[in-house]
């Protein structure tokens, strides 16, 4: 009878294990194919974008294409009146409309269109001013596995890519300038206690050119590598930053000048 019981607690055991295994497979199974709808419904949302406000540039001047791309996020700001401009960088994903909430956490989770995605958007500090000469526009953005939205930017790590990629270009209703990247770091978000660090994330502008040479003293000092550029009290910058997996709190940051 011992023997008996002992055999039917083995396989209620057996059978435990079994269910628990079956439920994880369809956990992770579900998981992967949740995972793989939203990347496909984000790609497609912003090929389709891509595809109806990117001018041809091999046939037209370099001012037609300007003057174009302004009409064009003018339309998109109909749309929604967050858009602030839109970001591209040759020869990678970096592609997108640039957002601006009245908090910075609303785009971290949702799309240009205001619909929840876990991909969120490309979107501006709401303390920036993408147009203010003497701003540092702050520009975040996700870095996602499939290579979407700010995974690129890690790119800039390898000192190769940067010498053949160093402009960005950025649209507003205005026209489209150029930044030309002076430094590429990285670092983390640090603790409200941790006291002598260089917060990079909160320079968002420059009361006086003391403060302009602080933050691009600190930026030179941790940089991954000599750009051989630099900016000048009065020139524009742009700061991007995504998230990058060295240490805790880790941030890539590349900042550029207007040209």
């Amino acid at each position: 009878m011992k023997k008996e019981s002992a055999t039917n607690k083995n396989k209620k055991v057996k059978i435990i294990l079994v269910i628990i295994f079956v439920i994880c497979l369809i956990c992770a199974i579900s998981y992967l194919v949740i995972y793989f709808i939203n990347a496909n419904k984000n790609k497609a949302l912003y090929d389709d974008l891509q595809e109806n406000i990117i001018p041809d540039e091999t046939t037209e001047e370099l001012s037609q294409v300007t003057s174009e791309f302004a009409e064009k996020v003018k339309e998109l700001q109909k749309e929604n009146a967050d858009v602030k401009g839109w970001i591209r960088i040759e020869d990678t994903k970096i592609n997108y409309p640039i957002l601006q909430a009245s908090n910075n956490d609303y785009y971290l989770t949702h799309n240009y269109k205001k619909e929840y995605s876990s991909y969120g958007s490309i979107f501006l500090n709401t303390k920036s001013n993408i147009k203010d000469n003497n701003s540092n526009a702050i520009i975040y953005g996700h870095q996602m596995k499939d290579g979407q939205m700010f995974k690129d930017l890690l790119k800039y790590q390898d000192k190769n890519f940067y010498d053949q990629h160093s402009v960005i270009k950025i649209a507003t209703e205005e026209g489209e300038n150029e930044y030309e990247i002076i430094s590429v770091f990285k670092s983390r978000i640090f603790y409200q206690d941790e006291k002598n660090v260089f917060r990079f994330y909160q320079y968002y502008n420059f009361e006086d050119e003391n403060k302009y040479n602080e933050y691009i003293s600190n930026c030179k000092k941790i940089q991954l590598y000599d750009t051989g550029k630099t900016a000048n009290y009065g020139e524009q910058l742009i700061t991007l930053i995504t998230c990058e997996y060295s240490q805790e709190n880790g941030r890539l940051v590349v900042v550029a000048k207007k040209i």
